[in-house]
């Protein structure tokens, strides 16, 4: 497998923004059934909730439309792969330029890692986290690059064979938060299970913009029975992970999507 499609299989924990401790690897071959039922509420006030408050807003000032960019390094860990995967978030909006310069074989070798890939850039469709992911965050820089480590995802024994519009469980605990008045972007299963975009890509599509985005429906090669849509909010809008877990998928352009099967509202 060459390091493009390496990348597309580890991008699902790489838009985590948590850590991973276990093996979150899903059978790559079956889409994850729908629950039985979803809520979806809205709400503008502050809220607790899954051990978080606004006080742990990250980036309280607004993520949407910021870009960012990743390096995922992967290593064999007793036999098990496993990723560590640095961000941009924070730490600078990864100038082209810089991110052209750096070389994924030098930084693999720098770093005794497998391989190290390139992910992004990329941009949040998020305003806000509520999570403590950049707690005493361990920080380098990769060429011009500062970078924050993100996560480790333990991938296995095998890498996932993982395809667009197909779930993946990652293993973190996050809130999202999209402010009212913000345009959201939705991918419905078959089964009804909605997914909200919370960020963009534009490494398949380079010329791809948040206001292209609503028209997404008409070049997205959708399976049959999903649909994309898009709406503007009305209120505040918090996406939870369920139980430590959230179940994201891609489209194929790369753009990420987490399933909204807990949204809290007070």
């Amino acid at each position: 497998m060459g390091a493009a499609g390496l990348a597309g299989i580890l991008v699902f924990g790489a838009t985590a923004c948590g850590s991973d401790d276990g093996d979150d690897t899903a059978d790559p071959t079956t889409t994850l059934a729908a629950p039985a039922s979803t809520t979806v509420a809205e709400t503008t006030t502050a809220v607790t909730y899954a051990g978080k408050t606004s006080s742990d807003e990250q980036f309280p000032e607004g993520l949407h439309g910021v870009r960012y960019c990743e390096v995922l390094l992967l290593h064999n860990d007793a036999g098990e792969f496993v990723a560590d995967v640095w961000n941009t978030i924070g730490e600078n909006e990864c100038p082209q330029a810089d991110w052209d310069a750096l070389d994924p074989a030098a930084i693999a070798k720098e770093h005794q890692a497998l391989v190290a890939l390139k992910n992004g850039p990329r941009y949040w469709m998020l305003d806000t986290i509520m999570s403590d992911i950049r707690a005493d965050a361990e920080t380098t820089t990769f060429g011009a690059l500062g970078m924050f480590k993100a996560a480790t995802v333990r991938l296995g024994r095998e890498l996932p064979n993982q395809s667009p519009y197909v779930g993946r469980d990652v293993v973190r605990d996050t809130v999202f938060r999209f402010r009212a008045g913000s345009e959201i972007h939705e991918l419905t299963d078959p089964d009804g299970r909605v997914y909200v975009m919370q960020s963009y890509s534009v490494q398949i599509e380079p010329t791809l913009t948040i206001d292209r985005l609503a028209d997404l429906g008409s070049v997205l090669t959708l399976p049959a029975g999903w649909t994309f849509s898009s709406r503007t909010l009305t209120a505040d809008l918090d996406v939870l992970s369920t139980d430590g877990l959230a179940t994201v998928v891609q489209d194929d352009l790369q753009n990420t999507y987490q399933a909204a099967d807990t949204v809290v509202g007070a």
